[in-house]
């Protein structure tokens, strides 16, 4: 196989070339090593080479809702056997908030530990942004008065809404109250339903493979504004928190490496690297959702997973585990407060721990979706949400490295649950 064919048949090889690529025209274009051109040049210049990624997203959130809606009721539908829809529904869903619980608690040691907020000087930070002080006020948090309203607005009560708005958990509920209403069920009655579902599954799976082709040229016109705009002396300077956050995710990849190992009982590394493409893509789009289709591919055919098995975990990991998302949610939080030389109380860190695995439940799979998330946590436990515009400069460095760990959960997830159940058929 010549080294041309190899490229073109490996999307993540196209997605690194661009990537470095990008990397490089970025730091001509910027004033770091390069041109420096002026800010309307590069704004405008920016725009034009964001048109790939914009038209890559459009498709996403056009055919994301029905895509999830149907793989959610036709797996539970076809998962068959009770027993096996109980080991499945009720084992998976427990495993994910165990998993977003332990990246949580590893958030909150290391930002303990390390404390990057208290190495920064906010005055300079507060200037650079020109941030005033009445932005950084300190606000009334958490209530356990607002606890029976986020409970019961857990049920979508009008789904027509939920989906035209493209609110993700609530579709997610839906989802499975169908599914499950339609396995139990006489078979002859929902088949006509069933068939309609799969068939807008496959379309929809299939316009997303297809846009996969943009993906190499959408990666490469935000790595150039994003480099060229933000600077490498901006990410530099927030280095500390940087490395807090990959740090937490690293340790969230052994863990993964330990549930392969001894619940999966699958081989590391060999495992691991069938991840590549997945992976690949989705550190360079920030967006699970998008990388979902390859993912589903590389679970059945180089994992070799019970279908059935993968076209539940993955939708539905894709929807509500987040595990890279809560970790940075968390180690964003205490470092705010540090750079704000807030006093978190073990109630308030508390607090941060039940919202922050709620949150990531709730946090659509899209790019950016992390950083507006993170704005309901810190009002809840009463940090300035202005704070968020000092990480917006490396968050798009973190979102392609957190959404690489989440893939990584959803896949193991998939191995784990298929060794579980155990039906090979």
């Amino acid at each position: 196989m010549t080294l041309k064919n190899y490229i073109f048949k490996n999307l993540w090889l196209q997605v690194v070339i661009s990537l470095l690529l990008g990397l490089g025209v970025g730091l001509v274009l910027g004033d770091d090593v390069g041109v420096g051109l002026d800010e309307d040049t590069l704004s405008s210049l920016s725009s034009y080479l964001k048109i790939p990624a914009n038209i890559f997203l459009s498709i996403i959130l056009m055919i994301i809702v029905p895509l999830i809606f149907a793989s959610i009721v036709v797996a539970i539908t076809n998962i068959g056997a009770k027993e096996k829809m109980k080991t499945l529904g009720l084992g998976i869903g427990t495993y994910f908030v165990i998993t977003t619980t332990i990246s949580i608690l590893v958030a909150v040691l290391l930002a303990s530990i390390i404390a990057p907020g208290s190495m920064l000087d906010l005055t300079s930070l507060q200037e650079a942004h020109d941030i005033s002080e009445d932005d950084l006020k300190v606000t009334e948090g958490f209530s356990f008065e607002d606890i029976p309203n986020a409970v019961s607005n857990i049920i979508p009560r009008n789904p027509i809404s939920s989906y035209l708005e493209g609110q993700m958990f609530s579709i997610l509920v839906m989802a499975v109250i169908v599914g499950l209403s339609m396995a139990v069920l006489p078979k002859e009655s929902t088949k006509s339903l069933l068939d309609l579902l799969e068939s807008i599954q496959k379309i929809t799976l299939h316009i997303l493979l297809i846009s996969m082709k943009i993906v190499p040229f959408a990666v490469f016109g935000l790595i150039i504004g994003m480099v060229a705009t933000v600077g490498i002396e901006t990410m530099v300077g927030l280095g500390v928190y940087m490395t807090t956050v990959i740090l937490g995710l690293g340790i969230m990849l052994l863990v993964y490496a330990f549930i392969l190992k001894f619940v999966a009982k699958r081989p590391i590394f060999s495992t691991f690297s069938k991840f590549r493409n997945p992976q690949t893509l989705a550190f360079s789009t920030a967006s699970s959702m998008a990388t979902m289709p390859v993912t589903l591919k590389t679970a059945e055919e180089d994992l070799k997973i019970d279908n059935r098995v993968s076209k539940f975990v993955i939708p539905l990991g894709t929807t509500i585990n987040m595990d890279g998302t809560a970790l940075y949610q968390v180690i964003a939080v205490f470092f705010l407060a540090q750079l704000f030389a807030i006093e978190l109380s073990m109630i308030s860190i508390l607090v941060i721990i039940i919202t922050s695995l709620l949150a990531s439940i709730g946090t659509p799979a899209v790019p950016g979706a992390g950083v507006i998330v993170l704005s309901t946590i810190l009002i809840t436990v009463g940090i300035p949400p202005v704070g968020i515009l000092l990480l917006l400069s490396v968050d798009r460095i973190l979102d392609m490295i957190r959404t690489m760990i989440n893939v990584t959960g959803d896949l193991t997830a998939s191995c784990a649950f298929d060794e579980i159940t155990g039906d090979k058929n």
